[in-house]
């Protein structure tokens, strides 16, 4: 989170919303945009088996927690990209949406 954080300007600047989401509680969620300094909305207290059966993010049931799960979404509410993770890796960072966003903002 703290890579967008330090990117928002450059997701204002397309008109680009960032948001994100956790299953921790209020007070642990609160830790964390302490910790990161982030200013974008994060929500909080998420049920993992709903948000899984929602999203088809990946739910540790044995650890209770969900996987990273990051969408592109267009204004119109469709699609534009999703990457699930399955383990430590394979999340979307900043440079990566930027990139997403431009692409299909100056594509034909």
């Amino acid at each position: 989170m703290a890579d967008f954080q330090k990117s928002l300007a450059e997701f204002a600047a397309r008109s680009a919303t960032v948001v994100a989401g956790s299953v921790d509680g209020f007070d642990d969620t609160r830790k964390t945009i302490e910790r990161h300094e982030l200013v974008f909305p994060v929500a909080y207290g998420l049920d993992p088996t709903e948000v899984s059966a929602t999203t088809g993010a990946f739910f540790e049931k044995e650890r209770g927690f969900l996987q990273a799960t990051g969408f592109i979404i267009r204004r119109d509410g469709t699609l534009t990209l999703a990457v699930y993770s399955t383990g430590a890796i394979g999340r979307l960072v900043a440079a990566d949406c930027l990139g997403v966003i431009d692409y299909y903002a100056n594509k034909p």
